[in-house]
């Protein structure tokens, strides 16, 4: 059973890995003996996360802006240059825009889907063969795409990118993962719920509140992200392709 979940030896790449989300998936890797690269916009916060992760297992901080095209390349020459292959990507980076219907501008749609649903794509696309030379039939590259319930239900929020871009990256996942099958690679999403973060702020600052929303009775924790996360990068995910695992506390079943 610990061979199943275990991540001894691999090496993973995780976007918008110096806070949140990332973060918790982060650290799991590492308890899991991986080596993990985290990459982030800014670059004092990425080193300072790679710093103290680093009583873990082995971080390394990899600074990159990977909302265009230039860092994405940028980003994956540098794990080129540094790794012989990449065995697990996780597709973390994202942003969100809130406004009302009349006044949401372009640039809060242009910033939040090039971001949320183009990146993943080209930065997989990017690192297509680092992933090729790790994967094996019997020990698959993995991908992970970090979605949203938001993509799967409605908020009462007005968020009109955030959500299609959720969306769009779920379905882009199951059309991705057929294709990189065939390099035997495997790629699957995570659909978060209410988890404390930068970008669910009121899961951080009114979690208690937060929280009688939510079927489970309580937001989510570390360990519940790093879990998930595991067992889709693991041997124990080999077979699901293409899926999006709700990781929620019963969120979306109450919205519906």
């Amino acid at each position: 059973m610990n061979d199943l979940f275990s991540l001894q030896g691999r090496v993973a790449l995780v976007t918008g890995g110096s806070r949140g989300i990332g973060r918790m998936i982060a650290a799991g890797y590492l308890r899991q003996g991986a080596r993990v690269y985290i990459s982030a916009r800014k670059a004092q916060a990425c080193d300072a996360t790679a710093r103290e992760l680093s009583a873990l297992g082995t971080c390394i901080s990899l600074p990159a802006d990977v909302s265009g095209m230039e860092g994405v390349q940028a980003l994956a020459a540098e794990i080129e240059k540094r790794e012989p292959h990449l065995d697990i990507l996780v597709n973390n980076a994202g942003a969100a825009w809130g406004e009302s219907f009349d006044s949401f501008p372009e640039k809060g749609w242009d910033k939040v889907v090039d971001l949320n649903m183009k990146t993943p794509f080209f930065l997989t696309q990017a690192l297509h063969g680092a992933l090729k030379r790790a994967a094996r039939p019997e020990r698959p590259a993995k991908v992970i795409n970090i979605a949203s319930i938001d993509g799967i239900s409605v908020n009462m929020w007005e968020t009109y990118s955030y959500s299609a871009s959720k969306a769009g990256l779920i379905h882009l996942t199951r059309r991705m993962a057929l294709r990189l099958a065939q390099d035997h690679i495997v790629m699957s999403a995570i659909a978060p719920g209410p988890f404390a973060s930068e970008m669910n702020k009121e899961a951080r600052d009114h979690g208690e509140e937060v929280a009688k929303h939510v079927p489970a009775g309580r937001i989510g924790n570390d360990d519940d992200m790093a879990g998930a996360a595991i067992f889709l990068a693991s041997r124990a995910g080999d077979y699901v392709l293409g899926e999006t695992l709700v990781v929620d506390g019963g969120v979306t079943h109450a919205r519906r």
